[in-house]
């Protein structure tokens, strides 16, 4: 029920944000979501991706610096408070969310979250526990078709 995530890291200066991407358009590989954080000196750019191994390869040959982390994708209802509820079961859970993003495909009124937990088994079986819908890999990839 994990899911791997790509992690670059760029410089915080003018062009670094389409060399990675355009290094993945060459080699025929599509972004399914993105997120972008940024400080004063770097940036991390961070892609869910279909065919990770091969994106960190393309990534990698083109000389950025990738890291693999593992994060959940949780499916929630696309309405004011579904954001909220689940908030609210990881926080009673007692778990602390290290990051997250959102995106949404428009289809049945849902919407994906993506976070990142420094142990996300626990998490995992608790949201489970009460519910609520954890994506695979694959079905996440499928619904970005």
């Amino acid at each position: 029920m994990k899911i791997n995530q790509l992690s670059v890291f760029l410089e915080n200066k003018p062009g670094q944000l389409s060399e990675p991407c355009r290094a993945l358009a060459k080699a025929g590989i599509n972004i399914l979501t993105l997120s972008l954080a940024d400080t004063q000196q770097f940036g991390i750019m961070r892609l869910i991706i279909r065919d990770w191994a091969k994106a960190k390869a393309v990534l990698e040959e083109a000389g950025s610096v990738v890291k693999i982390t593992e994060v959940v994708a949780i499916e929630v209802e696309d309405h004011p408070g579904g954001l909220a509820d689940i908030l609210e079961a990881i926080e009673h859970g007692g778990f602390n969310i290290e990051y997250m993003y959102a995106f949404t495909f428009g289809r049945e009124d849902k919407a994906v979250l993506v976070f990142r937990f420094d142990d996300p088994d626990p998490v995992i079986k608790m949201l489970q526990d009460n519910g609520i819908s954890v994506i695979n890999g694959v079905d996440l990839y499928e619904q970005g078709q």
